[in-house]
């Protein structure tokens, strides 16, 4: 057997299990092997029931003595209760409105149970919804009793049991001389970077450490070697005997690094290999950089430059003087000014001849992105064009014509602008903005159109370490980290919904003193399943009853384009007061006199988005002050997040937190981000093993020579392997 035969050579998996394992992402066999199980019990030392104590986590096994579903007082709500014993003593078991347990636990069964014990009155120690498993009496001594037993998420119909003896199968099925395609000094080096006095294993161990993260800590004592690739696959699904429970658990042990590793690694040289074959490719046009090109730059220049700003363009612009297309990212915080950064680029790339086309995720981002380029462009001679999905009849035919011209010289849209039927006479330039929806495989689409244009992408989330070597691997990266001069740190505060009252009135103060305000809903209409203030309703509410003497104006995204330019311009001259909107001001406007932001229901929103929020004020010379209110009770992670961002001003700082407590999946939002799929590593706990696979991916591809294999491997099955083909 090989690990790129289809899971159906198994015996065990027909095409209903075939088609379960399908859906998480298992098609082949190296597929299966290469996920790691949920968890690991030692089931080879039981508890006795008679030994657990009231707060225990046990794993107990026993035989049912009675089971039965019972209806409770509750409507529609049913009860499933076992009793199970074993040599010493009986514990009763429930399962909660889980009535299929009728045809799961019967009387005279052996089963295995994980959970937490705790004491009911009257009816003594119990189990509640514990994770379970059936054993037959020849289990005994078998893969599934008798060990340090590998638990794996249940996949459709194949449950945990099935899944352990496929593996098991599988496992035994290898060959025993299966190729490891790891050069063996890579291997070395990693374990010494982990145990050894190495910069990259002091780095790795004291970052653990500092984040308390002692279950996840790289122990030195359990690495005195990474096996080779076969020993790897079976010790992270059957560790032998007396293997470090805490450590398997914590996907430590030097079995898992191996693997971890080794994914990890073959991500990095994909990244690495495609940038090199992209490197490769000539632009069709290079750009120069002359005194008269400077002087163009220099009169669209409405005030000086931050040092990180003239950092981040200086860099930009040498890549665009450079013969293969740029791939280069800027990440800057919001209001550190990305924006003008950009347009200056698009000055020289529009100096050059060249068309720019600047791309946003949403219509009314890119609409505000158009004013705001059209009002810094206006005594140019540039001609500018909008192009979205509202652009229609007429004003679309002449937009079209003049982008495949060429009289178009910087175009506005949305990501459709490079990936529908948009003829562009000489594409120089691409500035994508809000990097994080647009992923790794939807920037090719570039290159395989033959523009070859330079490409710069922009976020105002920044993005944490790791996930720049994962998603945004691909790309060189800029940082602004500092602000525009005289602007004051934002004043956060977090108050229960009952201080309601008191922030507006504070708010009417700031309004007294010629200032104005965001109010901001997650919602714009009435829901019947989430107990949230519409929006609409709150505006006319707040205009009738609470600012009165002021103009109170709503802005949400199911407005005609028209009505939302004019109430922006309205804001932004001042003559709207209060602003009360939906996330759609969450990027994009840019109101120096604004200096209250106060946020609804700020539990219901993420931590990144709570900072972009935030980030609307604080833009002038004004004290700036945010109030996140929030309906009780608080979640524990609802209070992280709000303490979060109460604590810190530093996106950078938010940026981890956010990542921390949501997982890479969620701080993406989907996967036609471009997040790749992982089976062994996990970029928030791995993310030192992370950064250390980069490094040794360069070092590979210097050495490419000694290792053939490996990068023929990587080429063969990148794409696939890690879920990025048909992103895009």
């Amino acid at each position: 057997m090989t690990l790129d035969d289809p899971l159906q050579s198994l015996n065990g998996i027909g095409p209903r299990r075939a088609a379960d394992l399908e859906r998480i992402g298992l098609r082949s066999v190296g597929d299966l092997l290469s996920r790691f199980p949920l968890r690991y019990e030692d089931r080879s030392a039981f508890r006795d029931i008679a030994s657990v104590n009231d707060g225990d986590v046990a794993t107990l096994c026993g035989t049912v003595v009675s089971c039965g579903l019972r209806v409770t007082r509750r409507p529609g709500f049913k009860l499933f209760t076992a009793v199970v014993r074993d040599g010493t003593g009986t514990i009763r078991v429930s399962w909660l409105n889980q009535p299929y347990m009728t045809d799961v636990i019967h009387r005279g069964g052996v089963v295995v149970l994980f959970g937490p014990v705790t004491r009911r009155d009257p009816g003594g120690l119990q189990l509640t919804n514990p994770q379970y498993e059936l054993v037959d009496e020849e289990d005994a001594d078998t893969i599934h009793t008798g060990r340090i037993v590998p638990v794996y998420e249940k996949a459709g119909s194949v449950t945990a049991r099935i899944q352990r003896r496929i593996v098991h199968d599988a496992l035994g099925q290898l060959p025993a001389d299966l190729p490891d395609l790891m050069p063996a000094w890579v291997t070395e080096k990693m374990r010494s970077d982990l145990v050894s006095g190495g910069a990259d294993g002091r780095e790795m161990r004291s970052d653990l450490i500092s984040r308390g993260d002692q279950e996840h800590e790289i122990r030195s004592d359990l690495i005195s070697s990474l096996p080779d690739w076969r020993v790897a696959l079976v010790e992270s699904h059957f560790p032998p005997a007396g293997t470090d429970l805490a450590a398997l658990n914590g996907f430590r042990t030097a079995a898992q690094l191996r693997l971890i590793f080794d994914e990890f690694l073959a991500f990095q040289l994909g990244l690495l290999l495609r940038r090199q074959a992209a490197d490769a490719e000539r632009k069709t046009a290079a750009v120069v950089v002359n005194d008269r090109i400077r002087e163009a730059v220099r009169a669209r220049l409405p005030f000086a430059l931050t040092d990180g700003q003239r950092s981040a363009l200086k860099q930009i612009v040498a890549d665009m003087t450079r013969p293969h297309a740029m791939h280069r990212m800027l990440q800057g915080d919001v209001g550190s000014g990305k924006t003008i950064v950009a347009l200056l680029a698009a000055v020289v790339a529009i100096e050059n001849g060249l068309q720019v086309a600047m791309m946003a995720p949403t219509e009314i981002l890119a609409e505000q992105h158009y004013l705001t380029v059209k009002r810094l462009l206006e005594s140019s001679p540039y001609r500018l064009a909008l192009l979205t999905g509202s652009t229609t009849g007429a004003d679309r035919r002449r937009a079209l014509g003049e982008i495949a011209s060429g009289m178009a010289q910087l175009v506005v849209g949305t990501h459709a602008l490079v990936q529908q039927k948009v003829r562009f006479s000489r594409l120089g330039l691409v500035v994508i903005d809000e990097q994080h929806r647009f992923g790794v495989m939807q920037r090719a689409v570039l290159r395989e159109k033959g523009w070859r244009p330079d490409v710069l992408v922009m976020t105002a989330t920044p993005i944490p370490r790791t996930l720049a070597l994962t998603t945004y691997g691909d790309l060189d990266v800029s940082v602004i980290r500092d602000l525009p001069p005289g602007r004051s740190p934002i004043r956060t505060a977090a108050k229960p919904q009952s201080r309601r009252d008191d922030t507006y009135a504070f708010v009417t103060k700031e309004l007294e003193r010629g200032r104005q305000a965001y109010i901001v809903y997650p919602l714009i209409e009435e829901s019947s399943k989430v107990d949230l203030r519409a929006a609409t309703e709150a505006a006319d509410s707040l205009a009738a009853d609470v600012f009165p003497a002021y103009r109170v104006a709503l802005l949400h995204g199911r407005l005609k384009p028209e009505e939302k330019d004019s109430i922006m311009r309205e804001f932004a001259a001042g003559r709207i007061h209060v602003l009360v909107s939906t996330t759609v001001i969450e990027v994009g406007i840019d109101v120096p006199n604004a200096s209250v932001m106060v946020v609804e229901h700020a539990e219901r929103f993420g931590l990144a988005q709570l900072h972009q929020l935030r980030g609307r004020v604080g833009r002038g010379g004004h004290q700036s002050f945010c109030v996140l209110l929030y309906q009780t009770p608080l979640s524990a992670q609802g209070r992280e997040r709000l303490k979060a961002l109460v604590d810190s001003a530093d996106g950078f700082v938010i940026a981890e937190k956010d990542l921390a407590l949501r997982g890479p999946g969620d701080f993406f939002g989907t996967r036609q981000s471009g997040a790749p799929t992982l089976r062994s590593g996990d970029l928030v706990r791995d993310h030192t093993v992370m950064e250390r696979a980069r490094t040794a991916a360069g070092e590979v591809l210097s050495r490419s020579d000694e290792a053939t294999p490996l990068i023929d491997e990587v080429r063969r099955t990148w794409g696939t392997r890690f879920g990025l083909a048909s992103v895009g």
